[in-house]
C-alpha cells in the first residue's frame, strides 16, 4: 500500500520515467510472447525459436537497465533524517522501490498480453494476417503456465536488479595514511601523533577525563603562564592544584621574595607531572565546521574512518579486455556464419561481451576525458567542465558506453541488412528500438540524477557570482568533449565488429 501512495502522489516527472519502464516492459513481453507463438508455430525447427528466444535478452537487458537507472533517481527511495522513526529505513526504502518497479513491470506486461491476444483474435475482431502472422500462433491454444512465465520474466527481475542496486551497503572503512610513529610502549605502528620521551610514564597520563554534570567532559586546565605564577607567588601561597585524572600536586607556601626561585621549581615540576592529555590514534576529535558545528558524515576522523568513495579507473585495462574479447567472439562467430540467415547466438554473445567491455571501459575514459580537458593551461571555463566530468564519470560513464556499445551495433545491422541479407522484420525493428531507446533514456536518466547530485554546488557557484551563461558553455564544453571521444571510438568499434559480418 505505501508503494502504492507514492506512486500515486509522485511528481510528473517521476511518472513519465515510470512509465518509460511500463512501455518498454510492454515491448519486451510482446517480443517473448511472439518468440513462444513462433515455437508454437514452428514445433518442426526448434533451434530458430529458440534463437529467437535469445535474441529477447537484448531488450530483456535494457529495460532491466532503464528500470534501475529510474528507481535510482526516485525522490521517494532517498532515505531522510527521522524517517526510521517510523519504520522507513534504508530496508524498507529498499523493498518500496523494488515494490514500485515491479509494479510498472507487470502492467507492462498485461498490456503486452492484451495486445498479443488482440492481434490473435482472442478478444475481438480477426486474427491479424500481417508479416508477423506466424509468431502469433493462430488458432492455437495459448499455454498459460508458459505465456505467464515469460510475462513475469521481467517484472521479477527488474525487481531483484533494483533491490541488489539499492541494498543497505555498510560504510567503506579505508586504512590510515598518517605518519608512522611510535605507540604505547614503544610499539612501532601507523599513529595518528607522536607521543613525547616519557610521555607514558606521566602520572595520570593514561586515565579517562573526569566528567561532570551527567558525563560532560573537563577540559584539561591550560598551563598557567611563569609571569602570572611569580605574580601569585609574591601575594599568597599556592594552593594544590588537580588536573582531570591526576592526583594532587601540593607545592610549598611562598612567604618571602627570597624563597621564589625554589617556588619557581616546585612549581615547574609540578606543571611537568600534571595531567596533560596525549592524542591517541583510538581517540581522535571529530573536525568541526568554522561555526562549530560538526563535520558532515563522511569527514574522516581517524585511522580507519569513513572517507568518500575515491574514483576508480582501474576498471578501464579490464574495459579495454573485455571488448577486445568481444570483437574476437563476434569475428569468429561472423565468419562462421552464413551471410543469408540470421546471425547466430555466438554474434549475439560476441555483441554482449562488447557491451559489456564499452560498459566498463565507461568510467575510465570519462574520467581520461575530464583530465585532457584540465591539461595545457585550463581556464575557468575549461577547469570547471573537467572537474564535472571527473566526479561524475561513475555516474554517466557507464550509460555512455552503452550506448556506445548499441551505436556500434546498430551501425553493424545496417551494414549486414543494406544488401541480399536477411530481412529485417516487425519485431527485429521493434526489438532494435526498445534497446535504443532504453539505452538513451538511460543516459538522460543519469544525467538529471547528475544534475540533481550537484545541485548545492551549482548554488554555491551562483552565489559566488558564476554568470549562468558559462554553467551552460561548461555543460556545453562538456558534451563536445565526450562526443569527441565516445564518437570516434563508437566508429572504430563498429568497424570492426562489421568487418567479419560483410564478407
Amino acid at each position: 500500500m505505501l508503494a502504492l501512495r507514492l506512486t500515486r502522489v509522485a511528481r510528473l516527472a517521476v511518472q513519465l520515467r515510470r512509465l518509460l519502464v511500463a512501455v518498454a516492459s510492454a515491448g519486451t513481453g510482446f517480443l517473448l510472447l511472439c518468440a513462444l507463438g513462433h515455437a508454437m508455430t514452428h514445433p518442426d525447427t526448434p533451434g530458430a525459436s529458440a534463437l529467437r528466444l535469445a535474441w529477447c535478452a537484448a531488450p530483456l537487458a535494457a529495460t532491466v537497465y532503464l528500470a534501475v537507472a529510474v528507481a535510482r533517481t526516485d525522490p521517494g527511495s532517498r532515505p531522510r533524517p527521522g524517517l526510521s522513526a517510523i519504520g522507513l529505513g534504508p530496508g524498507r526504502l529498499m523493498a518500496v522501490s523494488a515494490t514500485t518497479t515491479a509494479l510498472s513491470g507487470a502492467l507492462g506486461s498485461v498490456a503486452a498480453l492484451v495486445v498479443f491476444l488482440h492481434l490473435r483474435g482472442d478478444l475481438t475482431g480477426p486474427p491479424f494476417d500481417g508479416a508477423a502472422a506466424d509468431s502469433l500462433a493462430v488458432g492455437r491454444a495459448l499455454p498459460v503456465p508458459a505465456a505467464l512465465t515469460l510475462l513475469t520474466l521481467v517484472p521479477a527481475t527488474a525487481s531483484a536488479a533494483v533491490a541488489l542496486t539499492l541494498r543497505p551497503r555498510e560504510p567503506r572503512r579505508t586504512p590510515s595514511t598518517g605518519s608512522r610513529g611510535y605507540g604505547r610502549f614503544g610499539a612501532y605502528g601507523w599513529g595518528k601523533a607522536r607521543e613525547t620521551f616519557g610521555a607514558y610514564g606521566r602520572f595520570g597520563a593514561r586515565l579517562a577525563p573526569a566528567t561532570a554534570g551527567g558525563g560532560a567532559t573537563v577540559p584539561a586546565r591550560p598551563a598557567d603562564t611563569t609571569a602570572d605564577m611569580t605574580a601569585g607567588m609574591t601575594t599568597a601561597p599556592l594552593a594544590p592544584t588537580r588536573s582531570a585524572g591526576a592526583a594532587h600536586v601540593d607545592t610549598a607556601p611562598v612567604n618571602a621574595p627570597e624563597d621564589t626561585p625554589r617556588a619557581l621549581a616546585d612549581v615547574t615540576r609540578a606543571s611537568a607531572t600534571a595531567d596533560v592529555p596525549q592524542p591517541t590514534p583510538d581517540a581522535v576529535p571529530a573536525p568541526t565546521a568554522p561555526t562549530g558545528t560538526p563535520a558532515p558524515a563522511g569527514t574522516p576522523t581517524g585511522a580507519g574512518a569513513d572517507a568518500p568513495r575515491p574514483q576508480n579507473t582501474t576498471a578501464l585495462p579490464w574495459g579495454v579486455a573485455v571488448l577486445t574479447a568481444g570483437l574476437a567472439v563476434e569475428t569468429y562467430a561472423g565468419n562462421t556464419a552464413s551471410p543469408d540467415t540470421t546471425p547466430s547466438a555466438g554474434v549475439l554473445l560476441g555483441w554482449a561481451v562488447t557491451a559489456l567491455g564499452l560498459a566498463l571501459a565507461g568510467p575510465g575514459l570519462t574520467h581520461l576525458c575530464g583530465r585532457l580537458l584540465q591539461a595545457a593551461r585550463p581556464g575557468a571555463l575549461r577547469l570547471l567542465a573537467g572537474r564535472v566530468l571527473m566526479e561524475e564519470s561513475r555516474r554517466i560513464g557507464r550509460p555512455l558506453g552503452v550506448v556506445c556499445a548499441v551505436a556500434s551495433a546498430a551501425y553493424v545491422a545496417a551494414t549486414l541488412y543494406d544488401g541480399d541479407g536477411p530481412a529485417f522484420g516487425p519485431l527485429s525493428t521493434l526489438g532494435a528500438l526498445l534497446v535504443a531507446g532504453c539505452a538513451v533514456a538511460t543516459l538522460l536518466t543519469a544525467a538529471v540524477e547528475a544534475k540533481h547530485a550537484r545541485t548545492d554546488t551549482t548554488d554555491a557557484l551562483l552565489r559566488l557570482g558564476a554568470p549562468p551563461t558559462t554553467l551552460r558553455a561548461a555543460a556545453a564544453v562538456r558534451a563536445g568533449a565526450l562526443l569527441a571521444l565516445f564518437g570516434p571510438l563508437t566508429l572504430v568499434v563498429a568497424g570492426l565488429a562489421a568487418l567479419p559480418l560483410a564478407r
